[in-house]
Parts: structure tokens; sequence; C-alpha cells
């Protein structure tokens, strides 16, 4: 463990500011899950099975299959089943639909999901495909192979990681950039839920602003939410990475279980999605009514940066002038607000291609 005030963490040398963190301590070691994923050889085509929580979801996706709806980008070659024709010798070995749709209980969230052994990107299938798919479908990958992080990264997804993105429509513009924050927190309340539930061992999940998860200083999971303005609403493609039962590019939830306790008992993909959308839709329906601010305080509760000091280095001319702020929360606009000790507050926001949060944020003044 280091010290962060021995550490100086800078941004292009071309960025007009710069910041480093204080008084906290920083684990050296840490590797971004954002990283290159190693090269794959990758199929002509690629399957999806098609399943429903109910009869009427299941007439969706025998619709789906007989007009032959779905597509990649790329013209990626698909071949589409039904859950009902699905080799059931595969679902043993790969994500157990029925296991999740047995534990799911919303209304509309997840209750269509599209099922890949092998995909490029969870992302480009819902987001391709949004306006012919139910809204709250959900797709899931064994594994993909050209995953996207934030800035266009690729996202390492090995066997293991719990892969899915999902589909949200919203009409208010203002608050979509909140809508992250909102699937970060469904995510950290889904695990302490299955811990209440199975007995297990608090796991210490939190949230890195803006979009990571981190247990124990490591990071092992982040969330990328895309979004395309059509007809006067928002298609937003919320996509989820989330290390489970694999330690590797740095640590996941079973690791972290073993750390605490003897039990036999792991941690599942099928069980983390469905308490994820039975989270998440009770919290979205409390963001949608009545705002992100109904959920501030749990989100706090949650998150890594109250009260985070900061130096921010501002570029002025030839010389650097050196500030330090205190991280008090989020604006209404969802970027960090800070407050230096000259009691000015100011709004912090991310710049360029940082993969660490400890990197390229700019300072702007609040009046």
């Amino acid at each position: 463990m280091l010290l962060a005030n021995q550490l100086r963490y800078f941004s292009r040398r071309d960025s007009r500011y710069f910041f480093s963190i204080v008084n906290s301590k920083v684990v050296a070691s840490a590797r971004s899950l954002s990283v290159p994923a190693p090269a794959m050889e990758t199929s002509s085509t690629c399957a999806l099975v098609l399943s429903g929580k109910t009869a009427a979801e299941n007439e969706t996706a025998k619709l789906l299959k007989r007009n032959n709806t779905l597509k990649l980008p790329d013209d990626t070659g698909l071949s589409v089943f039904l859950h009902s024709e699905a080799d059931k010798h595969l679902e043993e070995n790969g994500f157990q639909i029925d296991l999740y749709m047995n534990s799911l209980s919303t209304d509309a969230f997840g209750r269509f999901l599209i099922w890949c052994p092998r995909i490029p990107s969870t992302q480009d299938v819902i987001s391709h495909n949004f306006s012919d798919l139910p809204l709250g479908s959900v797709c899931v990958a064994d594994v993909q192979f050209k995953g996207r992080g934030r800035s266009k990264n690729l996202w390492e997804s090995p066997p293991g990681c719990l892969m899915f993105s999902f589909t949200i429509q919203m009409e208010d513009g203002r608050i979509v950039p909140l809508l992250q924050y909102v699937v970060s927190l469904a995510i950290t309340e889904a695990i302490k839920d299955i811990c209440d539930k199975k007995g297990l061992p608090y796991i210490d999940l939190k949230i890195k602003w803006p979009n990571d998860l981190y247990v124990n200083g490591l990071k092992l999971g982040g969330i990328l939410c895309t979004s395309t303005y059509r007809s006067k609403k928002f298609n937003v493609s919320a996509g989820i990475g989330l290390n489970v039962d694999n330690d590797k590019p740095t640590t996941c939830l079973n690791a972290a279980l073993k750390n605490l306790s003897s039990t036999p008992d792991k941690f599942r993909r099928e069980d983390i999605l469905a308490s994820f959308f039975n989270k998440f839709e009770r919290l979205h329906d409390i963001f949608i009514n009545q705002g992100f601010q109904a959920l501030e305080e749990l989100y706090y509760q949650t998150w890594l940066h109250s009260g985070q000091r900061v130096i921010v280095q501002e570029k002025k001319e030839d010389q650097v002038v050196e500030n330090v702020v205190t991280i008090q929360g989020l604006t209404s606009s969802g970027y960090l607000l800070a407050i230096g000790d000259d009691n000015q507050m100011c709004e912090l926001h991310p710049d360029g291609n940082s993969l660490d949060f400890f990197k390229g944020l700019v300072k702007s003044k609040l009046e």
C-alpha cells in the first residue's frame, strides 16, 4: 500500500489541468479491467437464444425468429433459436436461463432475454436492435470478444464474468447522465440482497465515480450507458461487466467471498442478474418519479469519494497553480461537487481518455 499523497497522477502532457489524490490510500498494483482484450478467433456465425418469462414474451421471441428480425453490425452471421429449441447440454455449461427466470420478479425489466454463448458485444445486440425489442430486454453472454468500456476502450471479458446489456427509454434528457449511477447502485444493492438471503458474509462492493465497481481496492466491474435520440425519446443501452467467478485480470466476487468465509456457496451469474433487475426496477421508478435526489443518500453510502481531498493543478500561462478541494457529492448534472479551502464551490469534470479516476479532471467554478 502507498499513501496517495506520495504519488502524482498526471493526464496527457498537453492537458491544461492535472490533479492528484491526497490523504487516502491507493493500491498501486491495481489494474484496470477496461484494457485491451487478447485477440480471439472470431466465428462467422453467432448463436442467439431467445426466452421470455411468460407466454406473451415467448410469442415475441417466436415472431423475432420467424421474421429474421435480429441483426448485428458488420453483417455478422446469426443463428437464432428459441429456448425450447436450444441444446440443453450447452446451457448446462453456460448461462442457465430457467434458474434466472425463476428468480426474476419484475414487471418490465429483464423479462425478455437473449443469451449468447459467444458474441462480439452484448451492447451491439441491444443497441443495433433496440426498436425491435421489448423495452427492458436484456442480452447476456458467456464470452464476448469485442466488449467495450468507456471512451471506446475494449473490455476484457473472460468466462466467469457476468456481461449483459439492456434497454431503457427516457424522455428527460437532463437526467440521462445520472442513469449510470442508478445502475451502479442497483448492482451493489443486488449483491447485498444475495448475501442477506443466503447468509453470506457481507461483500463491501463500492462505486468508484463515474462508472466503476471496486472491492478491496481492486476493480471488478464497470458500467457503460450509451443513448440515441429518436421520436422525442432517448433510447439508452446500458451495459454492465462484473467479475463473478474469474479472478483475472483483477479479482472477482467469489475470490472476495472465499477470503471471508469457508462456505461452499458461491455467487452465480443467474442470481446476480435476477437480483439486479429486481432492485433496478424499484430504484428506476424512484429515479423517474422523484429524481436522483431521493437516491443520493443511499448512493453516497456506497461510493468511495465522500470527503476525499484532491489537488487540482491548473496551468495558467507558464505557471501551475495548485488548489486543494474536498469532494462533497454530485452536482445536479451528475459531475463531482467539490469545495476549496477558500470555500469556493466547483464542479469537477472527467477530461480525455483517462482510465483512472485520479487523472484528467477539469475544474469549473460554480456561481
